[in-house]
């Protein structure tokens, strides 16, 4: 994804995140850097997400990070409540057969209360989610 130079950028652990003038918060992964499988590292990630999200859920485009490796249970089952807490309705932007086979894992085995699909590009995600705004 395209990080446009007008926006503020919000840097985690392993990605870049920002809002776009919708309101849609966009997630990047920082290629050069693994997603961390620890617990501790993962709250943490979500205490700065929340701080910069604030109490209102929102529509989330995230591109998978090519690094992912599948979440340990319960790993999986954490992120799965935190997300839950914080997210309307989420699009996943990959072109990795792998990325698509963890998500698929993570989302098969833990479906989210909220709308999610999988696209291999911006354009049409960005299309997807404004319904849910």
């Amino acid at each position: 994804m395209q990080i446009p130079p007008e926006v503020k950028t919000y840097k985690l652990h392993s990605s870049l995140i920002w809002f776009d003038e919708n309101g849609i918060l966009f997630s990047s992964p920082i290629l050069n850097v693994t997603p961390s499988t620890n617990m501790e590292d993962i709250k943490k990630e979500m205490d700065i997400l929340r701080g910069i999200i604030g109490k209102e859920k929102v529509c989330l485009v995230a591109e998978s990070h090519p690094k992912s490796k599948p979440p340990a249970k319960e790993h999986r089952d954490f992120i799965a409540e935190e997300i839950n807490s914080v997210i309307k309705a989420l699009a996943v932007i990959t072109n990795s057969p792998v990325s698509k086979m963890i998500a698929n894992l993570f989302f098969g085995l833990k479906p989210p209360p909220y709308p999610t699909k999988m696209f291999s590009n911006q354009k049409d995600a960005v299309e997807w989610i404004k319904q849910y705004l």
